[in-house]
């Protein structure tokens, strides 16, 4: 038999998450490679999600997402960003961010139409891209004063006859930059310009560091009619294997995603939601605390990078600290992770795998912060043999 896989989808073959997790449970290594924590989200969601298993909330829960869960997703676009989300047509429940980017993906691209995203780029993007017969125009985000950040005349060029979208990650992974207020408006006016849907992956919306903040791209003039703006519960309440994400979009935008989604899963887990639903309204206390842990463990984790040699790059926002091998030697990232794990017992990703044009990213490795503080430091106490070599 021939290759059955369709052509425009064997670029994507095994991920590297899958690959570089493989290598260290083969190795012993640590893993500082997949972006999730070690430890588990606030005990009382925990509590309401296993009552409710207890309680009979098994079967399928209504297709857009509980009542629960949607009002207070509206309730918190308001509260934090003044944005007002009609709970009924405007907020959607999905099987994490990354079914409600490619639900919105495959319902808003025809085939042949152009979608912009920002290179490095999170893997799922370009899969869901490919998925719709769509083609991606990448724009490349390039270190600037210490961030990463996009030349606004190159993502002006980027733009053609058959663009359609604007995929935006902010903050973003695997980079850790955070859009400034400037960068955002750059984006807002060209969507405005020539009539573009942005798609706004904000995932670690509350996990930014050094006062820096989140502004959502619906806030600014004109955006909210054009935006479908993306979060999870995931990386908020460190509870990745939950899977609980959600849309929030204009009717129109909403009700195409949902004619989509409706055939991918058709609705998501009851228990976790009412448990995220108590979350939002409830533990945003406990995310302002992990917030100020996951600062302390970036600065952790920097220290003992730049101490073995590496060229470290300041994150803003995310779990995720670049790094530039070349200080040390190397210039492959995919060679170099490879060895890592028996040159000094750790697994990290290589960060030109989530490059169009992997040359500009060639000599970036990423490392996740996401982890608790005694395998931080053991990691990098294995990593100092790097300088030792």
């Amino acid at each position: 038999m021939d290759e059955p896989l369709i052509a425009r989808m064997r670029e994507f073959g095994t991920t590297v998450f899958a690959e570089m997790t493989a290598l260290a449970v083969r190795t012993g290594a640590i893993n500082l490679g997949q972006g999730f924590p070690d430890t588990d989200g606030p005990p009382a969601m925990l509590e309401r999600a296993a009552a409710a298993i207890g309680g009979g909330l098994n079967q399928y829960p209504p297709g857009p997402g509980m009542p629960e869960l949607r009002q207070a997703v509206a309730e918190h676009r308001k509260e934090h960003y003044g944005l007002v989300y009609d709970p009924d047509g405007e907020v959607l429940v999905t099987v994490g961010a990354t079914e409600a980017v490619s639900a919105t993906v495959l319902a808003l691209c025809e085939a042949g139409d152009e979608v912009l995203v920002f290179e490095p780029y999170y893997d799922s993007y370009a899969a869901a891209i490919a998925l719709a017969g769509a083609v991606r125009r990448p724009v490349a985000l390039r270190p600037v004063d210490g961030r990463f950040a996009f030349d606004p005349d190159e993502l002006r060029a980027a733009v053609g006859p058959r663009t359609r979208a604007i995929l935006v990650n902010s903050p973003h992974n695997p980079t850790g930059t955070v859009f400034t207020r400037d960068e955002l408006a750059a984006i807002a006016a060209l969507c405005q310009e020539h009539d573009l849907i942005a798609i706004t992956d904000e995932v670690y919306e509350h996990l930014t560091y050094d006062g820096v903040e989140h502004v959502p791209l619906a806030t600014f003039p004109g955006m909210r009619e054009r935006t479908v703006m993306i979060s999870s519960a995931g990386k908020t309440f460190s509870a990745t294997g939950w899977k609980t994400g959600w849309v929030c979009a204009p009717p129109a935008l909403t009700t195409a995603v949902q004619s989509v989604k409706q055939f991918l899963t058709f609705t998501a887990s009851a228990p976790w939601q009412v448990a995220v639903a108590y979350a939002l309204r409830h533990e945003l206390d406990w995310v302002a605390a992990l917030r100020r842990d996951l600062s302390a463990k970036r600065d952790r984790l920097m220290e003992g990078l730049s101490a073995a040699g590496f060229g470290v790059l300041r994150p803003s926002g995310t779990y995720f600290v670049q790094t530039d091998i070349r200080p040390l030697g190397f210039a492959d990232g995919i060679a170099f992770t490879r060895e890592l794990p028996e040159l000094a017992g750790v697994v990290a990703i290589p960060t030109q795998v989530f490059y169009d044009r992997p040359e500009f990213g060639r000599h970036f490795v990423r490392f996740a912060f996401c982890k608790r503080d005694e395998v931080i430091d053991e990691a990098a106490t294995r990593l100092a043999a790097l300088g030792r070599r």
